[in-house]
């Protein structure tokens, strides 16, 4: 696994370094990917060694592409490397862009692609304890609610996706 991710420098897309992209709000290159069993989702706890944002409960898994790496490619690594999740292949739902402080004076400004990959119901979910201390399935509904509720226990980029475009990224479930 490298340490440089795709970023934009005056205009352009080079290579990184992952902590200084963060430390100096660089926009960069991300990848997201919920799973979803009918009407619910598959969110994680962050392990607590993670340099950002450790402990805060995400969506399935999130990235960094590696250089020339395809979002799609990156999304079947990712679930593979966090979850230990393999056979599912997920579809492409949108591209969006945020930013948002994310403690320890480290900003996330990110150009996602995020991904659905519906899961049936004997899913073998192995996570990772260095990227994983929990997991969860949730209704999106009783998601949506409970970042509401409690919003410190989520992370800025979950709750940016629910609050800002939940319609692009779950479509049909919004309106079931």
């Amino acid at each position: 696994m490298t340490n440089t991710i795709p970023a934009w420098v005056d205009g352009r897309l080079k290579p990184v370094d992952k902590l200084e992209v963060h430390q100096r709000g660089l926009k960069h290159k991300a990848v997201s990917v919920f799973v979803m069993r009918e009407n619910a989702v598959l969110i994680q706890q962050r392990a607590l060694v993670k340099y950002h944002t450790p402990g805060l409960w995400a969506n399935t898994c999130c990235t960094h592409p590696d250089w020339d790496e395809p979002a799609a490619d990156c999304a079947i690594r990712r679930l593979r490397e966090e979850l230990g999740i393999t056979g599912l292949y997920p579809s492409h739902r949108d591209r969006v862009e945020y930013r948002a402080d994310v403690g320890g004076g480290l900003t996330e400004h990110e150009v996602v692609d995020i991904f659905i990959a519906e899961a049936g119901p004997s899913l073998p979910v192995i996570p990772n304890p260095e990227e994983v201390m929990a997991y969860r399935w949730i209704d999106l509904y009783d998601l949506t609610a409970e970042v509401q509720r409690r919003p410190e226990e989520f992370t800025p980029w979950l709750r940016i996706y629910l609050e800002q475009y939940q319609d692009r990224i779950f479509g049909r479930l919004v309106r079931a």
